[in-house]
């Protein structure tokens, strides 16, 4: 891992399957990076440095937020029932899946294609727009999960709101 970025957020962490190692390696990349400037709030939330995410509604996470019910669902690597649906082109069907969570308390919709017999970036700009045209489930922000960067782009540019990206990886290394 090289050099420093810019987030809007001042957050780093593992997911699933992070070793001590790993968040080891990510500390230590980070050390000499400074958290972001607090000037580069939101000009439109002055004096707001909490996160801010956004589906057709507000989420602004809290002090007295403790805890974060994000839909995991609509991953092809921990939901099976989901996975065959995608393969199968049967987007409608998995778009209710997604919409069962939001209804039972999801406040966050996780969203990862990253399987080898999926087209990924195909299946995450589908979904993502149909997420779009189903109100009880655009309300809330989407967590792009994915460990390929061009699917997260593709998911980026179709979400018309602000969400959260979950997953980057240099596992095939670092492209210069």
């Amino acid at each position: 891992m090289q050099g420093c970025f810019v987030s809007t957020t001042s957050a780093l962490g593992g997911c699933c399957g992070s070793t001590p190692d790993y968040i080891k390696a990510l500390a230590n990349a980070v050390k000499d990076c400074q958290p972001r400037n607090k000037s580069l709030r939101l000009k439109n939330h002055p004096g707001n440095n909490k996160l801010m995410l956004s589906g057709l509604e507000d989420f602004i996470y809290r002090d007295n937020l403790n805890f974060i019910n994000i839909g995991e669902r609509c991953n092809v690597a921990g939901s099976l029932a989901f996975k065959k649906l995608i393969k199968e082109g049967k987007m409608d069907d998995a778009l209710k899946i997604a919409v069962n969570q939001v209804e039972t308390g999801a406040q966050l919709i996780d969203l990862n294609f990253d399987d080898a017999l999926i087209d990924g970036l195909e299946a995450m700009k589908k979904f993502v727009r149909l997420i779009a045209s189903e109100p009880n489930c655009s309300k809330v922000p989407l967590v792009i999960d994915s460990s390929k960067f061009p699917i997260c782009i593709e998911g980026l540019k179709n979400f018309q709101g602000r969400c959260v990206v979950n997953s980057i990886s240099l596992k095939v290394g670092v492209q210069e």
